[in-house]
């Protein structure tokens, strides 16, 4: 289990968020209830939805590594 305050526990929360936000970029009625605002707290998730689209590559990579990592190396 990882602890929530850990390094860890930060790392793999900010990943899926930006997963989660870059799928909802994908549905065009998520897209419009969630990612319509730009500034302010709500545009967080519009900032995490652009950074998964855009570098889908490496966040993709770092999902794979940070799994492998947690079910075989801690």
């Amino acid at each position: 289990m990882v602890n929530a305050y850990s390094f860890d526990g930060i790392i793999i929360f900010v990943l899926l968020t930006i997963c989660t936000c870059g799928y909802m970029r994908r549905v065009p009625k998520l897209r419009e209830w969630f990612l319509s605002e730009k500034k302010g707290f709500a545009g967080i998730f519009y900032k995490a939805s652009i950074i998964g689209t855009r570098l889908s590559l490496v966040v993709a990579i770092s999902c794979v590594t940070m799994a492998f990592w947690l079910a075989f190396l801690r």
